[in-house]
């Protein structure tokens, strides 16, 4: 009997003719060079919505350019000035100025090179790219005057002409101010029953916005209370820039003299739980502002401002300007600070104080500073305050002026009417407006008496009325020369406006 063996199986003879094919291909794309385009794998803003704080987006390609074919061919549309670094295959594209909001952003490259095309004697340009991103709307938050939102907190989107009433009828909104992420706002509220200012309770409600254009946010007016009144009064309160710490300042109310300020997280732990506020051990203070790093508080004590940590021993300052009294505002970065002496003569100096230990004056002022915000696209300071105009019936006429901090030039931008000292105002995130209010108080002395709860009142305890809001829009301030801006007022009946982050 005899067998036959086949050495070559069939399986064998398909695995051998695929290695021959491969090879052969191998061979081929050797012989022809390196021609694959480069490609863009990733651009980190893609269908994103950004906010003044997102400052620099990034490209990252597939093979090493020339930066420079990159460079010249990179078309942001609408323009948006900025500057360039790579590292790698990563190029950086940072803002000089806040993209402003509202508005939708292209982002085209085409006609760039391999960094190694030129030495090879060959043109492979980069795969055409387009990207596309947007930011935030322009949004603006206020508390309403007329009779259908009175003591409400409102949301108005100015781009798209929305409105959104966010609190119940039954409370009294007080003060407020918006998470980073624009998601929840924090505020201070009285009932609508108690006229009592220092029955103020501490909430959060929800906006109904999302912080990134694919998630789905929750419903608008999803209130949580943080801080009830039972024990302490809960007056004047700060968020931090990173919005998890809260203080507030606050007064025992069996005690008087149990007077100081307390801390505490703005989210709940990770079984859903809110921990209790815990009192920062330091000295009884007045006015306070926590730091951009959100680390510490600056706290005026005495003569002076105190800065106190907020992570650990707060009885020893970190740091003591004996000097100012009131710390106005901070630079996005930390690096600057506006404060206010107080004289002995009543007036009031504005200084710009860096942490380089430069103390320098801005302005003297015969009246009150109310309220200053560092402008994120320039050197610029914008200042809300009063000039006495009379002296026997102490009557102070509030105006808007614009600081040059490098040259320290002044630009007047408005005058306001005189005997309104309860003007706010807020910049825009991305330095194009300031919004303001003008408050008309109760005049008529009857109408004083029959007040109800419902009443809505100043910081100064003062009835209002009705209170209209108006927008300034801004230029930097070298077009302010021969440029008169003028405000518009909004269809709106409100104050104390702040913009949406």
């Amino acid at each position: 009997m005899t067998k036959s063996y086949k050495f070559i199986q069939p399986l064998d003879r398909i695995a051998i003719a695929l290695m021959l094919l491969l090879s052969l291909l191998i061979g081929f794309v050797i012989l022809q060079g390196d021609a694959v385009k480069p490609i863009v794998r990733n651009f980190n803003w893609q269908n994103q919505q950004i906010g003044a704080e997102d400052t620099a987006f990034s490209l990252t390609f597939s093979r090493p350019m020339d930066t420079k074919s990159v460079e010249d061919n990179l078309k942001i549309d609408p323009p948006l000035a900025g500057k360039v670094s790579w590292a790698g295959r990563r190029m950086v594209y940072t803002l000089l100025t806040p993209a402003p909001y509202g508005t939708n952003y292209k982002v085209l490259l085409q006609g760039a090179r391999d960094k190694f095309s030129e030495v090879e004697g060959k043109k492979r340009e980069i795969q055409p790219f387009s990207g596309s991103f947007s930011t935030r709307n322009r949004a603006l938050l206020y508390i309403g005057a007329n009779q259908q939102e009175q003591g409400k907190l409102v949301l108005y989107n100015l781009t798209q002409e929305q409105k959104k009433v966010l609190t119940p009828q039954d409370i009294v909104v007080m003060d407020f101010e918006p998470f980073p992420n624009g998601e929840k706002i924090l505020f201070s509220a009285r009932s609508s029953k108690n006229p009592d200012l220092l029955s103020a309770q501490l909430y959060t409600v929800t906006t109904g916005i999302a912080s990134k254009i694919d998630e789905q946010p929750e419903p608008a007016g999803k209130l949580d209370l943080i801080l009830d009144n039972k024990d302490y009064q809960n007056l004047k309160f700060d968020l931090s820039p990173d919005g998890q710490t809260i203080v507030v300042q606050r007064g025992k109310r069996d005690n008087p003299g149990d007077f100081g300020l307390w801390y505490l997280p703005a989210t709940t732990d990770n079984y859903g739980n809110r921990p209790s506020p815990k009192r920062l051990e330091s000295q009884p203070g007045g006015d306070f502002l926590i730091t951009p790093d959100s680390k510490a508080v600056a706290v005026a004590q005495g003569q002076g401002t105190a800065i106190l940590s907020l992570e650990g021993d707060a009885t020893k300052p970190l740091d003591f300007l004996p000097q100012f009294g009131l710390v106005q505002a901070f630079s996005k970065d930390g690096s600057q600070a506006v404060m206010v002496k107080f004289n002995t003569d009543y007036t009031r100096d504005l200084f710009l104080v860096t942490n380089q230990g430069v103390q320098k004056q801005l302005l003297k002022t015969t009246g009150s500073i109310l309220g200053c915000d560092f402008d994120p696209a320039s050197p610029t300071l914008y200042c809300l305050l009063t000039q006495l105009v009379s002296q026997e019936q102490y009557i102070e006429q509030p105006y808007l002026v614009a600081i040059n901090l490098k040259t320290e030039q002044q630009k007047p931008l408005l005058m306001l009417p005189p005997a309104q000292r309860n003007v706010q105002m807020s910049l825009a995130p991305d330095g194009l407006g300031i919004l303001f209010d003008q408050v008309v108080p109760m005049q008529n002395s009857t109408a004083q008496t029959s007040l109800s709860a419902n009443t809505l009142k100043t910081d100064d305890g003062e009835p209002i009325a009705t209170s209209s809001l108006w927008l300034m829009p801004l230029l930097p301030i070298t077009d302010l020369e021969n440029i008169e801006i003028k405000p518009e007022q909004l269809p709106l009946v409100g104050f104390h406006p702040h913009w949406l982050p």
